[in-house]
């Protein structure tokens, strides 16, 4: 009989479920969509019983199409997507109000008012996070603020808060355990990286009581156990949990220092392993927990490009160059360069380490000898420039060499992009076999705290990789790219 861990990969627009075994076979998978609410321009939420709905519906597909009985599964990994928050009432699990996604940008004028009040420096010492409506902290403000009676509630200590994994671990314990895990606390703006506890200072400012947060633990060990979940046994140990960018760095197995991954999906996601002690960052990148392990704290460097997967979709929709995504890889290889045009997808602004909301999309370089193939090769250059630039300033950050780049998302399937990807950073790309890193991260840690992988090197030896690319350009012509990027990006 095999050890099965389910992995729940709760993300922003559908739930994931994936049953793996020791091996990392997946026997079986589950996927459900869910609504995306937009109360107002600039505001997305959603509805936490249809978060809950999705997650067990996609429990049972996976279980149904599998034929692993569910006395195989030995525990339980979730991740999530991170900042978004939720307010619910401890005695009866009803929601107080929606979840506000991390998406939404309500709390931009408390985001002001704590930046005029010279609160920025004060956060970003504390926490590695920049002043941001994305966090959830200023969410959980606006909440407190906005949602009737809540106040009263909180002062009961009826309404309790938490992040998507606080959430789906108490419906799954049936509210026997409220807890989240280091990396969901370090995206809240409330948490002190260097303790890893709530702090006292920044919830008075954001005037969130800690009696409603959950309890910080790491990220594999066993918070609780299934109690009346439709489709499941009681008892299963609900023990791995992971923030889904970290998620993915850790089912990437970068387990060593200058370590990073790239997952490309409709922006590009960066994390770089730096080791045992918080990095502060120069250059505007996110500082932030890696995973806790035992009492064995790791943490990363992260930054964000708004812009990749939904670079290839306009060009698709937009300009209408193909009908499948998949098939700006062979329209781009119809050319031998870009012919000069540089692609500057900055279509909603331009992310770490610029942070230019001002910046907008930029064609240069056009000339009567232009045509598709050149402007999709472009495109794809753009992407991975994009990834060079913050790369290299967690680099500059860090102190330390790049040692490779493990890549995952769709995009990852282009090998044309990956090949790119390798010429302008000068190091080598690794792809998995298995691309599904955010639930295969969830489940290495839960594999962990089942006891299904003893430590890290049993999970490194079941990682297989797809493919490796090797970059295949000179240094002079790598700088002579770099150049011309920078200076398009100047002028966007």
């Amino acid at each position: 009989m095999s050890e099965i861990i389910l992995s729940i990969d709760q993300g922003t627009t559908g739930t994931t479920v994936l049953l793996i075994d020791e091996k990392l076979g997946v026997r079986g998978k589950g996927y459900r969509e869910f609504r995306q609410i937009y109360p107002e321009p600039g505001w997305v939420e959603h509805d936490a019983d249809d978060i809950w709905a999705s997650v067990l519906e996609s429990i049972h597909e996976a279980i149904q199409t599998s034929g692993v009985s569910v006395s195989e599964i030995v525990g339980i990994g979730i991740t999530n997507q991170r900042e978004t928050n939720l307010i619910w009432n401890r005695e009866n699990g009803q929601p107080y109000h929606n979840a506000i996604v991390w998406q939404c940008r309500r709390t931009s004028g408390i985001v002001e008012e704590l930046k005029a009040k010279g609160y920025e420096t004060l956060f970003q010492e504390r926490t590695g996070l920049l002043l941001d409506p994305y966090f959830s902290g200023t969410k959980l403000k606006w909440q407190l603020e906005n949602i009737d009676n809540l106040p009263k509630e909180v002062e009961a200590e009826r309404a309790i808060a938490g992040t998507v994994d606080t959430f789906l671990t108490w419906k799954l314990t049936r509210g026997a355990a409220h807890v989240t895990d280091v990396t969901n606390a370090s995206r809240t703006l409330l948490m002190d990286l260097e303790t890893l506890s709530w702090d006292e200072d920044l919830c008075s400012i954001l005037n969130v009581p800690k009696s409603m947060l959950p309890e910080i633990r790491s990220c594999s060990e066993i918070y609780g156990h299934t109690q009346d979940v439709p489709g499941l046994p009681d008892g299963i140990p609900v023990c791995g949990m992971a923030g889904d960018q970290q998620a993915a760095l850790f089912g990437q197995t970068c387990f060593k220092e200058g370590e990073a991954k790239c997952t490309y999906g409709t922006g590009g996601f960066l994390l770089m392993n730096t080791g045992a002690t918080p990095v502060p960052s120069k250059n505007r990148l996110l500082t932030t927990v890696a995973w806790k392990v035992n009492d064995t704290v790791t943490y990363a460097l992260e930054g964000s490009a708004f812009i990749a997967g939904s670079a290839v979709k306009w060009l698709r929709d937009g300009l209408q160059f193909f009908e499948k995504t998949s098939q700006i890889e062979t329209l781009a290889n119809q050319v031998a360069d870009s012919g000069g045009v540089t692609v500057v997808p900055a279509f909603v602004g331009l992310g770490a380490p610029h942070w230019r909301s001002e910046a907008r999309g930029l064609i240069t370089g056009l000339s009567l000898g232009t045509h598709r193939a050149h402007v999709a090769r472009a495109t794809l250059e753009g992407i991975a420039l994009q990834n060079v630039e913050i790369l290299q300033a967690m680099v500059a950050d860090s102190n330390q060499q790049l040692v490779q780049l493990k890549v995952d998302g769709g995009a990852s399937a282009n090998n044309l992009l990956m090949q790119m990807q390798a010429d302008f950073l000068g190091c080598r790309i690794i792809r998995p076999e298995m691309v599904e890193t955010t639930a295969m991260g969830a489940a290495f840690l839960a594999g962990l705290g089942a006891g299904v992988w003893k430590d890290f090197d049993d999970i490194a030896r079941t990682w297989k990789m797809d493919r490796e690319f090797q970059p295949g350009i000179d240094e002079q012509s790598r700088s002579q790219i770099l150049r011309r990027w920078r200076e398009a990006v100047k002028k966007a």
